[in-house]
């Protein structure tokens, strides 16, 4: 297509045509130049193509489509190559649907556990969502599908989404919530951005200019076409000149109308106008629909979904080796609660798939060799309990070798559109799994659920396995986990709290109805649990394994630019495995508030019995730097770092000092920078001695010809004259001259 030519032909009509959805999930046709419709579909966790003849609102009459594990379970994988295949996978499907856009991923960050789209979610590290975001966008668009990542951004509550302001700091945004799309962005290119609902910092994001003209476009370089969440456009010409390209679903014939009038009448500018259509022909012509159905191997891609879960699924305790339990060995085993016969595999709301088979754990338990019994325990709808399910349940467990209990959540209890009240299961499982611990010491209990839960039987039972929500083949991954035919390698991306109220949010998550404050700032997730020493039920980039991992011979080199991290992985157990090294930087130099340590990277590695395995992490400044509120800009500081490389962030194996010297680093000195920052750097102790010392008639002024016995100059080593700021010398007879020459020096390249 020659888009400037085609830009040219289009009339007022067609171009506000094409800036408002012609339906529900197509954007405008102009037949007469060839431009052709595009379909676009949900489809974070699995294609959901809506039926022709279902109405808009119908989330459940879909084609069939295999349903992949929910973004809480395959991030959990930390496998940055399996996510890319599954963007494959996912792009091969909806290529045959002849689908262009895929409306995912979600990126959002797991700000609170009452999250009610947590699910759907990938991690609560901006780097983590980032990265593995970035291969799932490669992923899909390598297949000729384009992705619209979702949704921009801090949408990070469901209560009031169209209405709420999410309110923080710019430090805040920038350094969380904005930062896993810029990682996206700068990696993946991907076709499109979809806004959110709510407003940020009062602001409604489908019309605010700084987010979208300011950052998003001019600032990262985005190329693509922004569009709106259905429903999320409330002023259209508004949106359209902060940078909003595409209303969806659109209003019809009124949408249409309302863009020519606000052109007639110069409330919106035609060029402003042309921008959108000419990014949404760019759109239109990269990701044209394939011109015929198509077909893919339904099978392979459930085995794929299968082998996801498998990399994905987290071990969180193991008392005493309980699991695995192996067919022949195991003894009499036990099976408990609803959810083993009618799994929850997927979230509720617009992420909900029609799978093409369902493979439920009772199914599955019959092809891996256990001898086993089941027993629902519990009504899955129900929270209070069943005396005659539950007294079956635990005379069946009383003489098990091994019990297996499945708990979660009820499917209306977590979907998109609103937001949890509590994280603990309902009362007839608590109850349940708490009695059955006390009867039988083999007990293991199963998860199903979307995101965090409070577990107060943890101490009882003997295994913990974390399945999420993990797609149509739920009961294969689960056994294969169980029985050891697969060792687990998953790890949490979130933090699990002992209680709701450990939460930095709890008192206030939800609780204002138009605000909602990040009164946490940057300490959220890890970044809260471990700088405040709290206990955790589970901290994140926990996850066990059936073997063992030794962590050595951490080496690094350093540059003005970053630093290149290398150290070995073994393993020393007998069973082959794949460890998540995950690699900290704790900040002791820089004089803004920070937490303890913060993620920096990752890798997953495949580790044979009595192997090891090299690891290279790289550094960039960037992974140094914090964002200046005042300067409006990334900062990286000259000075001592601490990096450290574990499993998880309270498993620490190795750790280094560093001491990184960022050439051309501004130094940011004020009237109000204390001494002590001064004598601690040596270029600014050089500057303050050459500018402010020595011009000084020592004569005149005591402060400064006073020193100690080493010569050094008092205010320069009394901790008194230390803590205090440049001012405060002006007030003890220093001249203001002087301290000005300093500053503008110490601020100069």
């Amino acid at each position: 297509m020659d888009i400037e030519r085609t830009l040219a032909a289009l009339t007022l009509p067609e171009k506000a045509a094409m800036v408002s959805g012609k339906n529900f999930w197509y954007t405008a046709a102009v037949d007469r130049l060839n431009i052709p419709a595009l379909m676009m579909t949900d489809g974070p966790s699995g294609l959901r193509k809506q039926d022709p003849s279902a109405s808009a609102g119908d989330i459940t009459n879909s084609v069939k489509a295999i349903t992949y594990p929910a973004a809480a379970l395959s991030a959990s994988s930390w496998n940055q190559d399996l996510m890319k295949q599954l963007g494959e996978h996912l792009g091969e499907e909806a290529r045959a649907e002849q689908v262009s856009l895929l409306l995912g991923p979600g990126v959002n960050l797991k700000r609170s556990p009452l999250g009610g789209r947590n699910f759907e979610y990938l991690s609560e590290d901006p780097l983590v969502a980032g990265k593995l975001g970035s291969a799932y966008v490669e992923g899909v668009q390598s297949q000729h599908v384009g992705v619209s990542v979702k949704h921009f951004v801090a949408n990070n509550r469901e209560n009031q989404r169209f209405t709420a302001s999410s309110d923080m700091s710019a430090r805040t945004l920038r350094e969380l919530y904005l930062r896993t799309f810029e990682i996206i962005v700068k990696a993946a290119y991907p076709a499109t951005i979809m806004t959110s609902y709510n407003r940020t910092n009062g602001v409604l994001n489908s019309q605010n200019r700084h987010l979208l003209r300011d950052i998003l476009r001019d600032e990262w370089g985005f190329h693509g076409a922004i569009m709106s969440d259905w429903g999320a456009v409330a002023d259209h010409a508004a949106a359209l000149t902060a940078s909003l390209d595409l209303e969806m679903p659109g209003k019809g014939q009124a949408s249409v109308d309302e863009i020519i009038r606000a052109v007639e009448t110069g409330e919106l500018d035609i060029g402003t106008l042309n921008k959108a259509v000419r990014h949404l022909l760019h759109v239109v012509d990269k990701w044209k629909p394939a011109p015929t159905a198509g077909t893919y191997d339904h099978q392979a891609h459930h085995d794929f979904a299968r082998k996801l879960a498998d990399d994905s699924i987290i071990l969180l305790k193991n008392h005493q080796q309980e699991l695995p339990l192996t067919p022949g060995k195991a003894g009499k085993v036990v099976v408990i609660g609803e959810l083993a016969e009618h799994p929850r595999y997927q979230g509720s709301g617009s992420s909900h798939v029609n799978p093409t088979k369902v493979v439920t754990p009772l199914e599955a338990l019959k092809s891996t060799g256990l001898q086993a019994d089941y027993y629902p325990g519990y009504q899955l709808d129900e929270s209070e309990t069943d005396d005659r399910l539950a007294d079956e349940a635990l005379t069946a467990a009383k003489d098990a070798d091994h019990v297996i209990i499945f708990a979660g959540y009820p499917a209306a209890a977590e979907s998109e559109g609103f937001d949890k009240t509590s994280i603990m299961l309902p009362e007839n499982q608590t109850d349940l799994i708490g009695s059955l611990a006390k009867l039988n010491d083999h007990t293991t209990v199963v998860l199903q659920n979307g995101s965090a839960v409070e577990m107060p039987w943890i101490h009882t039972v003997a295994a913990v396995v974390e399945t999420y929500l993990a797609g149509e083949a739920v009961g294969e991954a689960t056994w294969d986990i169980l029985t050891g035919a697969v060792n687990p390698s998953g790890h949490l991306t979130e933090t699990f709290p002992v209680r709701l109220t450990d939460t930095p949010m709890a008192p206030t998550f939800a609780q204002d109805p138009r605000h909602e404050l990040y009164s946490e700032g940057i300490f959220m997730g890890y970044r809260y649990y471990d700088t405040h020493e709290m206990h955790v039920l589970y901290p994140f980039g926990h996850g066990l394994s059936y073997t063992e991992f030794e962590f050595t011979n951490l080496s690094v080199k350093q540059s003005e630019f970053g630093a290149t991290v290398t150290f070995d992985v073994t393993n020393t157990g007998d069973r082959a495995g794949q460890a998540v090294p995950q690699l900290y930087i704790a900040n002791h130099t820089s004089h803004a508030p920070m937490p303890t340590k913060e993620l920096r990277g990752f890798a997953k590695v495949a580790v044979a019995p009595g192997e090891t395995q090299a690891v290279t992490l790289k550094l960039t400044r960037q992974d140094f730097s914090w964002w200046r509120q005042g300067k409006h800009r990334w900062q990286a500081d000259s000075g001592d770092y601490e990096l450290m490389v574990g499993q998880s962030s309270r498993d620490i194996r190795l750790q280094a000092k560093l001491t990184m010297d960022f050439k051309n680093s501004p130094a940011p000195i004020t009237d109000e920078t204390y001494l002590t920052i001064i004598a601690q750097n040596a270029r600014l102790l050089d500057l303050f001695k050459q500018t402010v010392i020595q011009p000084t008639n020592q004569g005149e002024n005591g402060l400064l010809s006073a020193t100690d016995e080493n010569g050094v100059p008092t205010v320069l080593s009394d901790q008194m004259f230390l803590n205090m700021p440049l001012r405060a010398l002006i007030a003890q007879g220093v001249p203001a001259s002087l301290i000005e020459n300093f500053i503008q020096a110490a601020n100069s390249k």
